[in-house]
C-alpha cells in the first residue's frame, strides 16, 4: 500500500480529496490529509476505510517530519510560505513534494539538494500557476515544430463569479484564498510590451482599464500579474517582442479596487489598535478625513468623483460609510480591510464560480502572420465544488496518480510543469474532468 500525504484541507482542496479517494481502493493508497482543523477535514473524508485525519501543527518539526515519514509523496496546499518546512522534510527523508504555489527563493535554493537526491520538487501546480503553463507550452511546442517565431504572448487568467451567481455591484466573490486576493498585485508587475520593459507600481495597477473579449461571458478587465519576466526563458520564446501573463476581473470590480488602493484601505505597511472603533472611524482616519466633514463628501473629493458615481455606490455596498463596529485587535489596513470582504463577498452555498484562462499568440510562419488563441472556460458545480478548487486541485492529484503509478518519469530538482512529459498525460486526464481549451486559429 502506498501512502499520499495532503497537507492543508482548506477551500481549494475538496476537489482533490475527492479525486484522491475515488482512485485510493482501486490503487491501494491511504490518504492521510492533515491540517490544524481535524473537523473541516472529517467532513471531507467521511468514513472513507483509505482516509486518516492528522492533526498537523506545521511548526511542530517531531510532528510534521513523522507525517512525512510515513508518506511516499507529499502534496502541499499549506499557505506558500510554509511549503519551504514541507521541503526540508522531504529532502531528509527522500520523498516527492508538489504544491501549487509559485517557486519562492527559499524553495529555488533546494534546487541542487533536490537533484542530488534525485526528487522533485514540482512547484506551481494548479491553475495559475500550473495549468498556465501546461497549456501555454504545449501550443509554444507545436508553434516550434513548425517552424513558426513567436513575437507575442499574451495569458490572462481569473477566478471569478459565474453570471448565474453574480448578485453584487462588485461582480465578484471569494473563490479562494480571500487574503492573497486582497494583497494581490501589491509587489506591482513587470512586462515586456513592443519590445519595451514596462514596470508598473502596484498605486497604477488598475488605472487603466484594458479588455479583452471572452466568447460567451463578454468583456473583462486585466491588470498585469507579477514579473512576466521570470517566465521568459522558461518559456524558450527568444523572439518574443510582448510578454505578458495577466489578471481577469469584472470592469467594475477593477475600477472599485482602484479606488480602495488609491484611499490606502489596502496598505500592509501599517499598524492600528481597532479598539472601540467602527468601519467609518478606521476609513477617517486612513484618509485623513477633518472631524465634521461628511465622509462621503471627503472620500469623493478624494477620488475625483461625485457622489453619484458608480464607485461611491461600490464602496457604499463595502459598508466602509457604517457605523459597524470592527474587530477588537491590532492589524494592518488590509487585514483590516480583508475582515470586511470576508462577509460581503461569501460565496453562498450553491454559488457558481467561473474560471477563465485564455493565451493569445502571435507568430510568424513562411512570411504570415498567424494568430493563436486557446481559451478554457469552466464553471463550478457549487461553492464546495467550486471551478477553482478542481482547477487547483486536480492537477496536483493526477501528477501524484502518474508518478506513484510509474505513468511518468518525476523531473528531478525545483521545477515547474513546462516539459512535455508532464503536460501532454496531465491535459489529456483535465479534459476527461471537463478541463477543455478550446483552440482558433487566425491566419
Amino acid at each position: 500500500m502506498q501512502t499520499i500525504l495532503l497537507a492543508g484541507a482548506g477551500k481549494s482542496s475538496n476537489y482533490l480529496i475527492h479525486y484522491l479517494l475515488t482512485n485510493a481502493a482501486r490503487s491501494k493508497w491511504k490518504i492521510i490529509v492533515a491540517d490544524t482543523n481535524i473537523s473541516a477535514i472529517n467532513q471531507k473524508i467521511g468514513d472513507n476505510p483509505c482516509a486518516e485525519a492528522a492533526e498537523l501543527d506545521i511548526n511542530d518539526e517531531a510532528n510534521r517530519g513523522r507525517l512525512v515519514l510515513s508518506a511516499d509523496i507529499v502534496l502541499s496546499l499549506m499557505p506558500a510560505h510554509l511549503h519551504i518546512l514541507l521541503a526540508k522534510d522531504c529532502l531528509k527523508y527522500k520523498k516527492h513534494l508538489i504544491t501549487s504555489s509559485y517557486v519562492s527563493d527559499e524553495m529555488r535554493a533546494l534546487d541542487a539538494e533536490a537533484r542530488a537526491a534525485g526528487l522533485m520538487f514540482m512547484c506551481e501546480m494548479g491553475l495559475d500557476p500550473g495549468i498556465d503553463h501546461m497549456s501555454a507550452s504545449k501550443a509554444i511546442h507545436s508553434i516550434h515544430r513548425v517552424l513558426g517565431v513567436i513575437t507575442s504572448f499574451k495569458s490572462y487568467c481569473g477566478g471569478l463569479i459565474a453570471p448565474v451567481s453574480d448578485d453584487n455591484p462588485w461582480h465578484y466573490k471569494f473563490t479562494w484564498n480571500p487574503r492573497n486576493v486582497v494583497i494581490a498585485g501589491s509587489a506591482g508587475a513587470k512586462y515586456l510590451q513592443s519590445g519595451r520593459s514596462v514596470e508598473i507600481p502596484y498605486e497604477r495597477m488598475f488605472e487603466k482599464n484594458k479588455k479583452i473579449k471572452v466568447e460567451e461571458y463578454g468583456q473583462y478587465a486585466w491588470y498585469p500579474n507579477r514579473d512576466s519576466y521570470h517566465y521568459l526563458d522558461l518559456y524558450d520564446v527568444p523572439k518574443v517582442k510582448t510578454f505578458m501573463r495577466a489578471t481577469l476581473r469584472h470592469p467594475s470590480f477593477t475600477m472599485g479596487w482602484g479606488a480602495l488602493v488609491s484611499l490606502g484601505l489596502t496598505r500592509q505597511d501599517n499598524e492600528m489598535v481597532t479598539e472601540n472603533m467602527s468601519i467609518q472611524t478606521w476609513v477617517r482616519r486612513v484618509t485623513n478625513c477633518p472631524d465634521g466633514k461628511p465622509l462621503m463628501e471627503h472620500v469623493a473629493r478624494l477620488l475625483q468623483i461625485t457622489q453619484n458615481d458608480k464607485i461611491m455606490h461600490m464602496l457604499h455596498w463595502l459598508g466602509l460609510f457604517d457605523e459597524k463596529p470592527l474587530k477588537p485587535g491590532r492589524n494592518c489596513n488590509a487585514d483590516i480591510l480583508l475582515s470586511i470582504l470576508v462577509d460581503k463577498w461569501e460565496m453562498n452555498p450553491m454559488d457558481k464560480d467561473l474560471v477563465i484562462m485564455q493565451h493569445e499568440i502571435e507568430y510568424d510562419h513562411k512570411g504570415e502572420k498567424i494568430i493563436f488563441n486557446s481559451t478554457m472556460m469552466l464553471e463550478g458545480e457549487n461553492r464546495e465544488f467550486s471551478a477553482m478548487a478542481k482547477t487547483v486541485g486536480l492537477p496536483i492529484g493526477i501528477l501524484a496518480k502518474m508518478i506513484l503509478t510509474n505513468k511518468v518519469v518525476p523531473p528531478v530538482g525545483v521545477c515547474i510543469p513546462t516539459m512535455q512529459s508532464i503536460y501532454r498525460p496531465l491535459l489529456v486526464e483535465l479534459a476527461h474532468h471537463g478541463v477543455v481549451f478550446k483552440d482558433e486559429v487566425v491566419i
